[in-house]
């Protein structure tokens, strides 16, 4: 366990240090949610009525889930600079475990999403209507249980892409285009029966589903099933990650 921190607080350092990851993975998703804020509060006038669900719901999802995705594709390229630099061989050489090296990777990502969250929450207050109401505690902890599941994917692209140079375009071709088919902006039963399909196995429908019902204030409960898609989307990437993901 203690390996486990030093390795984490090591990579967090690293991180930091690394402007273009930081300002990827934090300042943009920020930007992005603070400019939609700008635009719907404009002139100080009240939101109009058919714009409330947008502001309240679908703009805090979309917000959250670039938040996610800017975590995972930064895993993605890591990973691959270690593998390609021949770090992620002489970390596997040390006494610490496979698994304990991995651990700390979605350790950094998920405290980055939470980091990453949380500016979000402030910026909220300063930019959204004073009547949005946010379950600050429930929304962190599924947009978390959604990372982990994104995470999953993204130890398998990190371990299919042939160099650094193409990890972060190929992480991106995959996971943005999955935006368009998780009913975020067109209703998930409303898409053609193709995109239907894609979408039932893609983490981000289940992720959409689960953070537009905690900020519209469903009950965990309601949304076992999204929870346990994501559960069985994480386990079966974890499995196909164990047979593909290379050292070296």
């Amino acid at each position: 366990m203690r390996g486990l921190w030093k390795l984490t607080w090591l990579e967090i350092k690293i991180f930091v240090r690394e402007p273009l990851g930081f300002i990827g993975s934090v300042l943009v998703p920020l930007l992005v949610f603070i400019g939609m804020g700008r635009l719907f509060s404009a002139g100080g006038k009240p939101t109009p009525p058919e714009l409330s669900t947008a502001v309240g719901v679908e703009i805090p999802v979309l917000g959250a889930l670039l938040i996610s995705m800017s975590a995972v594709l930064s895993l993605i390229t890591i990973i691959a600079i270690y593998r390609e630099g021949g770090i992620l061989k002489r970390l596997r050489a040390t006494p610490l475990r496979p698994v304990t090296i991995l651990t700390a990777h979605v350790l950094v990502k998920l405290l980055l999403t939470a980091f990453t969250l949380a500016l979000m929450g402030l910026a909220g207050r300063r930019y959204y209507p004073a009547t949005l109401h946010v379950p600050a505690i429930s929304f962190a902890l599924a947009l978390l249980a959604a990372t982990v599941s994104l995470l999953a994917i993204g130890f398998v692209v990190a371990s299919l892409v042939p160099t650094a140079r193409f990890a972060q375009p190929a992480g991106g071709l995959l996971l943005y285009p999955l935006i368009g088919v998780s009913g975020l902006f067109v209703p998930f039963q409303k898409l053609p029966g193709v995109l239907q399909a894609i979408g039932a196995v893609s983490p981000l429908t289940y992720a959409v589903s689960l953070l537009r019902g905690i900020l519209l204030g469903d009950s965990w409960m309601a949304h076992a099933g999204d929870l346990a898609a994501l559960a069985a989307i994480s386990a079966a990437c974890a499995a196909i990650s164990s047979r593909v993901f290379r050292w070296e």
